[in-house]
């Protein structure tokens, strides 16, 4: 039996760390913070060991309704190791997590042998990877977790090719919109796809032969950001918000300040800079494709002629703005030139971060009509880990594993789903409180399945487009001409690809 000492300064150090494991997740923290309370840093027994694990899992696990970080986490130079402290639990010990998509912490790893595997992810998230690994190592020590960092620009050249040998990652990050680059190098999950469907939204889209090999954990799409001081100095309440084009062009135009000689000082809405990525999905908003079923691409249509007219007759009839009020219309609604801007969700973490005194707030892109819309808008998401398949069996095995408990475990998708501004495609999370606080997050909830993901669309079509717009907006080229050229382009390239669309998979495909 474990002495009244030891119990005591159990419960004691439990009590104390508590708030630190809901708010911090690292379980391998709280243990070696554990350890050394209570022993001054020397070797806890193993049944002492095995009670605080035990107690302190029961904790991590059910930590998912817990307020969102609010900090983020420090970043850790080093790869995750080990947890030195921790034992492997009893067979009863640990609860098992998920829903439909269940993870037992209790089966061993690898037979209780020691394994090494590496994760390779790109740069601008290594503190979510480290937690990730620091949580799984610390339920299995035998484990190492290797992490492999690489610049976005670099990643998807290097990745292919570490993929072909065996000695490459066993587990990697993957992004949707890379999927015809990686898909040939990767293990199909082995989670039955009725779990995977049961869990997740729009898992349907990323089917192949009938198998899932990574599907979105986060969805992120346009988003219309609107400054809040300049709202409220118009006179505009939250009553104002638009649903539709017609009602966003009314306030646009109450947002547009201009100076007694007519030059503009404040922009009711700008797309200087680049728009060609949010036109390639306003189409939708008619119930027209961006793909043919023949596979060739659809962009000299009347619903695109109708998006690019009403864009140009913001600036040219409304005077919202100028072409030349600024090249990039993110920085300067950051810079307070701009009362409204389109952008996607990452935009919320560059507004943060280098612009922390802009007060903003978010709303759903208007449509034309809100009650007879195929689609809101395109949308590309936060995917989860690719398996490699030309790992060795042993650790693919691992890999198999992690990627299990990151789907299970809502606590991680929610610290993930938080630190990208992503809306969660589980579906236990898309109520949060806390990720519904986040404004470019919040008001994705009504709409989340009117989404769609056209597929890993070939960079010939955002290229084009630009092209087109240029020469509309700037040089003066009819549209007709315009998009006829553009789609021209795009399918002499889309010729020589391998690209299928995935729109035929949407829940409401035309």
């Amino acid at each position: 039996m474990l002495c009244y000492k030891n119990k005591a300064m159990i419960q004691f150090t439990i009590d104390k760390h508590v708030e630190e494991i809901y708010y911090t997740g690292s379980l391998a923290i709280y243990l070696k913070t554990l350890t050394t309370k209570l022993n001054g840093g020397t070797k806890m027994s193993k049944k002492i060991i095995a009670l605080c694990l035990a107690l302190v899992m029961a904790l991590s696990m059910t930590a998912c309704s817990a307020p969102a970080q609010t900090a983020e986490p420090e970043q850790t130079a080093e790869p995750a190791t080990k947890a030195s402290t921790a034992e492997t639990p009893t067979a009863d010990a640990l609860p098992v997590i998920g829903s439909a998509i269940q993870y037992d912490p209790n089966v061993p790893i690898n037979d209780g042998k020691d394994i090494e595997v590496e994760l390779w992810f790109w740069s601008g998230a290594a503190n979510l990877f480290q937690s990730l690994a620091d949580k799984y190592t610390a339920i299995h020590p035998n484990v190492t977790i290797t992490l492999v960092e690489n610049p976005w620009d670099d990643y998807f050249t290097k990745l292919p090719l570490a993929l072909q040998g065996n000695d490459g990652p066993a587990i990697f990050n993957v992004h949707n919109s890379k999927h015809d680059l990686l898909i040939d190098y990767m293990a199909p999950y082995d989670i039955p796809v009725e779990d995977m469907e049961a869990d997740f939204v729009g898992v349907s889209g990323h089917l192949v032969d009938g198998k899932v090999y990574y599907t979105d954990y986060g969805l992120m799409t346009a988003t219309m950001y609107y400054n809040t001081d300049m709202w409220a100095a118009a006179g505009l309440t939250e009553a104002d918000i638009p649903t539709t084009w017609d009602e966003f062009r009314e306030v646009a135009k109450k947002l547009t300040i201009r100076d007694e000689n007519g030059d503009l000082v404040q922009a009711g809405f700008s797309y200087n800079g680049g728009i060609q990525g949010d036109v390639l999905g306003m189409q939708y908003q008619y119930g027209q494709n961006l793909f043919n079923e023949d596979g060739t691409a659809s962009i000299n249509n009347e619903a695109m002629k109708k998006v690019i007219t009403r864009l140009h007759d913001m600036y040219v009839v409304d005077g919202v703005c100028d072409y030349s009020f600024g090249n990039n219309s993110g920085d300067n609604f950051g810079q307070g030139l701009v009362a409204m801007y389109l952008g996607w969700g990452f935009m919320t973490g560059v507004f943060n971060n280098n612009f922390p005194d802009t007060h903003y707030d978010c709303f759903e892109i208007p449509t034309v009509d809100p009650s007879n819309t195929y689609a809101y808008h395109r949308y590309n998401g936060e995917s989860t880990f690719g398996i490699n398949k030309n790992a060795p069996a042993d650790q693919q095995a691992v890999a198999q594993d992690i990627v299990r408990f990151f789907l299970a475990n809502d606590s991680i998708q929610k610290e993930f789903c938080t630190q990208n501004a992503v809306f969660p495609m589980k579906i236990s999370l898309q109520s949060d409180a806390d990720l519904l606080a986040v404004p470019s997050i919040k008001v994705l909830a009504k709409h989340i399945d009117r989404y769609i993901w056209p597929g890993p669309m070939p960079s010939t079509l955002e290229d084009n487009m630009k092209i087109a717009l240029e020469e509309i907006f700037y040089n003066g080229k009819d549209i007709d001409t315009a998009l006829a050229d553009c789609e021209a382009a795009i399918n002499e390239d889309l010729a020589t690809l391998d690209f299928e669309s995935r729109e035929p998979l949407y829940k409401y495909a035309k």
